[in-house]
């Protein structure tokens, strides 16, 4: 049978999803090349956004017309169970303590479909149970050219707009010898870039070593053709000894930093942990660390208690910090946080203007940033070809096509001298 697993939201969905198909993969199962053709379609959802969650009902619908049997996981099936099973016949919903099981899962399918027993009879059949957070391990990624590698999970700060914390639960971290043993593994299966991933990914160990004792670790015990990027860093536990990390070589030259607001009259009002000062002081080090690094963060446009002034500060910070990129939310109520019943909300209309204002000023500091890349010679991990091309990822995070070099393989680490910025291309030895 052939299977697909959809995924919505952050990194850390996508190291689990690797790790679900995987196994599916394992128990004799085709990973489906067209979303289509797909007789099991395992669904891992986002609750960040209403429109993460409207995007999940309307892909489940859609999965539901054509796939034998649709799982549906992650944080929005943790928190809405009865509505996610309303949606479509044959749907199996698995919340996040149960979503471990479905690394067990497809050896029980298999098993079972041998006997003939029918396929969503199978999965009712399949007893659920809580599962360790850190079983997500995958030994092949389908997906993706770069090995994720789940450290942390759960966060134990309450942002005020937040609904991700309330489904995954308090923050835990996986041992650091375990990291650098998976660590180890990944790198002897030939791959040459590891994304460490979590809900909150510095407060991974946050009450003892940190994030920065487990990269020092990971530096320490792999080889000299390793490298590692992190998923996104918060700034409330990014300190000198992680930042200290960054001169490495191995660490790629590219960085994401959930800021939200430049004001912190706002970042005050929606319980976020850190002042704008800190996080200049965070993007100083890593600009005095690497050279012209890709420098991309998270904004939510019309928090609650944003007037003119705030955005203003916002749209100024971002300007003159000169961020390569930016991802834009308008910001969206979610039942159950401190800021559902909030009465200094923005009116959507003037949230919806800022939005759009910082998505445009984006649009012109991504532009600069690819301007001033060519000439340069980038790092790059070769991808799958398409169309007869090859693409790769740089180590500052652009999509590239890779010419020239005779014999690449998807995974390699490669350099390469910028030839071309429309279409983004360089060429390698």
């Amino acid at each position: 049978m052939t299977v697909l697993v959809y995924t919505l939201g952050c990194r850390l969905n996508q190291c689990e999803s690797e790790a679900i198909m995987d196994a599916f993969v394992n128990a004799g199962f085709s990973k489906a090349e067209k979303e289509e053709d797909a007789q099991i379609v395992v669904v891992n959802t986002c609750t960040v956004t209403s429109k993460a969650e409207q995007k999940a009902r309307r892909m489940i619908r859609l999965f539901s017309k054509s796939a034998e049997a649709v799982i549906v996981t992650g944080c929005y099936a943790e928190l809405d169970r009865d509505e996610l099973c309303s949606l479509g016949p044959h749907m199996h919903v698995y919340g996040l303590k149960e979503k471990g099981g479905l690394l067990k899962l497809p050896s029980y399918l298999r098993t079972a479909l041998l006997s003939s027993i029918d396929l969503n009879d199978a999965i009712d059949s399949f007893g659920k149970a809580e599962t360790d957070p850190f079983i997500f391990d995958a030994s092949s990624f389908s997906y993706h050219s770069r090995a994720y590698l789940k450290v942390q999970d759960g966060c134990d700060n309450a942002c005020a707009y937040c609904r991700t914390t309330i489904a995954r639960g308090p923050s835990v971290s996986l041992d650091v010898g375990e990291v650098v043993r998976r660590a180890k593994k990944i790198e002897a299966e030939g791959l040459h870039e590891i994304m460490l991933t979590g809900v909150n990914l510095t407060m991974y160990n946050h009450r003892s070593g940190g994030l920065g004792e487990l990269t020092e670790r990971l530096l320490d015990e792999l080889g000299p053709d390793m490298r590692i990027r992190f998923s996104s860093l918060e700034a409330d536990h990014v300190d000198d000894r992680l930042l200290e990390c960054f001169k490495d070589k191995r660490i790629f030259p590219h960085f994401h930093l959930p800021i939200q607001s430049a004001s912190n009259k706002v970042l005050k009002r929606v319980d976020r942990k850190y002042t704008i000062e800190h996080i200049e002081y965070i993007i100083g080090k890593m600009r005095e660390y690497k050279d012209d690094p890709f420098i991309a963060c998270d904004i939510i446009a019309g928090l609650p208690g944003e007037d003119d002034e705030d955005f203003l500060l916002t749209y100024d910070f971002l300007s003159r910090m000169g961020f390569a990129a930016f991802h834009v939310f308008p910001y969206s109520p979610r039942e159950g946080t401190t800021l559902w019943g909030a009465r200094d909300r923005v009116e959507e209309r003037v949230r919806d203007e800022r939005a759009e204002k910082l998505r445009a000023l984006s649009a012109v500091l991504s532009r600069r940033y690819i301007a001033r890349q060519e000439g340069r010679v980038l790092e790059v991990v070769a991808e799958k070809e398409k169309d007869g091309r090859l693409y790769g990822t740089t180590g500052n995070y652009l999509k590239v096509e890779i010419r020239g070099g005779d014999g690449i393989k998807e995974g390699d680490l490669l350099k390469g001298k910028v030839i071309s910025l429309a279409p983004l291309a360089l060429i390698v030895d």
